[in-house]
């Protein structure tokens, strides 16, 4: 056997290999295909089947394919026979896809080991659930998240793909019911992938073994004081503080990823404010001068919302977040609905003096309520001067036209009615002189309730006060 794997007459040799590991060419992956030289990679997962083969394996396209031009990954990485098999259909249509795959063995064995009984295991199998049900050679295998979530992301390939390898995890990822593509690690609650999953955050800090790939709410992080600002020995700055890896990423980005969540719906501004509140509370207390520059974007944005700007102005602050927001990674960034009262479950809250975060929702809903109020005390308002304003414009108009009519009689008739006419004539001015008078006192309305005279909102208005 030679050193790839291969017997003299060019069978394969397959050997059992341990949890993690990795490798280029026979007996797991294609080697000098489609050209000599071009030698596949391959990596096994940790989770075992019954039958002692493995339950994750994957494959890593040689390097002078990774670079073709065109290429938009530094790796891609294959999960599945059905996401190779798309792959050499679209990239190399008049390949055999029978000759390459029998070129290679799909399956990897475990490495056993002895058990007390003296029969052997698969050695990863202890630690790790097992996953009943033979793999099956033409891609069916079943995948499953653990949390039961459908639209888990570790589902859905392109996702796989984007963010493997994912360092092992042995904590929390071996509790049942725990998954960490979709499993928040501080509340244990699925994440939603709702409007951009703007309410999580994904840790993809690095290390040696790959990205920590663990979920959070947002807010679940913040209500735990591991993201947002927060003094004494933690010492965040608009950062987020990953429990499972220990290591820290900067929020700025991340707030930056949910303008652009903000500038792709355009017609539910609850969501909007949510979003925005969202990133508020990330920044809200930070030192970082960008920091500081953003979250005043942001609660220009949150006040216009409140207040019902017109779209126009809208469009124009949309413009200017947007700018914000452009030219960054395609890094990921979804968080329970912020709460008012309560935290979430699992999470410690704790009283000290510095947690903010209730007390700012609080506030939040306070302003908001008493501005919505405002508001339709305003256009109340507005409707009754719109009334009063149309019906005297209406009057005067019929009046100005009666003069019209008076003075053309006048003019046609004799000079035994003339005197008549001149009176009437006389008094429909004096009438639309004391009209005009009144107009001018309704036209005071413009200054807003609150600064308009009494008396102007009492006879023209019929407001009342009280004594």
């Amino acid at each position: 056997m030679d050193e790839n794997g291969k017997a003299e007459n060019g069978s394969l040799i397959i050997r059992p290999v341990g949890p993690e590991e990795s490798g280029e060419g026979a007996p797991y992956a294609p080697e000098n295909w489609p050209q000599k030289g071009d030698n596949w990679g391959w990596r096994t997962g940790r989770r075992i089947q019954s039958s002692g083969y493995f339950q994750d394996r994957y494959l890593y396209l040689p390097e002078r394919l990774n670079n073709l031009p065109g290429s938009t990954r530094k790796q891609h990485i294959f999960a599945s026979k059905l996401s190779v098999e798309r792959y050499v259909k679209a990239n190399f249509p008049d390949a055999d896809l029978n000759a390459f795959f029998s070129s290679f063995s799909w399956k990897i064995p475990a490495v056993p080991y002895p058990s007390t009984n003296g029969n052997l295991l698969p050695i990863a199998a202890v630690p790790l659930k097992q996953i009943p049900g033979e793999q099956s050679d033409s891609d069916t295998e079943a995948v499953r998240c653990k949390a039961g979530n459908k639209k888990c992301a570790s589902l859905i390939l392109e996702e796989v793909e984007k963010y493997s390898p994912s360092m092992p995890c042995d904590i929390c990822c071996s509790e049942p019911g725990f998954c960490r593509d979709c499993s928040c690690i501080l509340c244990c609650k699925m994440v939603s992938s709702a409007y951009g999953g703007y309410s999580f955050i994904k840790c993809q800090v690095q290390n040696d073994e790959g990205i920590c790939g663990h979920v959070a709410h947002m807010e679940c992080a913040l209500r735990s004081r591991m993201a947002g600002t927060v003094g004494r020995s933690i010492g965040l700055d608009a950062e987020y503080h990953c429990r499972r890896c220990d290591r820290r990423t900067d929020l700025i980005s991340h707030v930056n990823k949910l303008l652009q969540t903000c500038d792709t719906i355009d017609s539910d501004d609850e969501i909007q404010k949510k979003i925005l509140n969202l990133g508020a509370c990330i920044l809200r207390g930070s030192q970082k001068a960008d920091a500081k520059e953003l979250l005043s974007h942001i609660e220009l944005a949150i006040s216009k919302l409140k207040c019902g700007t017109n779209r126009e102005d809208m469009q124009t602050l949309d413009d200017a977040l947007t700018a914000y927001s452009t030219g960054l990674s395609d890094d990921d960034s979804d968080v329970m609905e912020a709460t008012v009262n309560g935290s979430p479950s699992n999470v410690r809250t704790g009283e000290e003096p510095h947690d903010y975060l209730p007390h700012s929702l609080k506030l939040e809903a306070e302003v908001d309520e008493v501005l919505q109020a405002l508001r339709k005390s305003q256009e109340s308002e507005y409707k009754l001067a719109e009334e009063r304003l149309q019906l005297h414009k209406t009057y005067l108009q019929n009046l100005y036209q009666q003069l019209e009519f008076e003075k053309s009689q006048l003019e046609c008739k004799s000079s035994s009615n003339s005197n008549l006419l001149s009176r009437a004539v006389r008094k429909r001015k004096e009438q639309i002189g004391e009209e005009v008078r009144k107009f001018e006192a309704l036209k005071k309305i413009a200054n807003g309730f609150g600064r308009t005279s009494k008396d102007i909102l009492k006879e023209h208005f019929d407001v009342e006060f009280a004594d």
